[in-house]
């Protein structure tokens, strides 16, 4: 972004492939001015859509239609239906009590949308899910495609 250090840190959620570039090799692709620099402006403007999507779900959503906007966006990034991750790293990213997942989790559970066992969530029903969610996953979700089109095929 031209500040040459970031204060944040990245956190991998789910498994799969990732590339690895040092920044010296980055700054020359973006001093190019091509198709790499492109996507990640493109990359970055989903993000940010993403970030302020979420603080406005955050105010005016409950837990449960948070949680639901949260599964289908990681689902949206995976070539999958289960995600391994714990209670607590969710109630990390949603900014929640573990408790409020856990008894989210919980009605989604009972409600057939998904299975969980200690840190492993299926999506048996994503339609439900969608349902289920609020407005906000629609709003990021349509951003991202209109921004990265070949990334998401749902």
């Amino acid at each position: 972004m031209g500040g040459m250090t970031m204060t944040n840190r990245a956190i991998v959620q789910s498994a799969g492939t990732a590339y690895r570039l040092t920044s010296k090799r980055l700054e020359q692709e973006f001093a190019r001015h091509g198709a790499m620099l492109q996507v990640l402006l493109r990359y970055t403007q989903a993000l940010i859509t993403q970030m302020a999507q979420t603080a406005v779900c955050n105010r005016h959503h409950s837990v449960d239609q948070q949680l639901c906007r949260w599964l289908l966006l990681a689902l949206d990034r995976l070539n999958s239906n289960k995600l391994i991750m714990t209670q607590e790293l969710i109630a990390n990213m949603l900014g929640v009590r573990r408790e409020g997942v856990t008894e989210a989790a919980g009605r989604l559970q009972r409600a057939g949308v998904i299975e969980y066992r200690r840190g492993k969530i299926t999506v048996i029903d994503r339609a439900r899910l969608q349902a289920m969610s609020c407005e906000c996953y629609e709003v990021v979700r349509d951003e991202t495609r209109r921004l990265l089109p070949q990334r998401l095929s749902t």
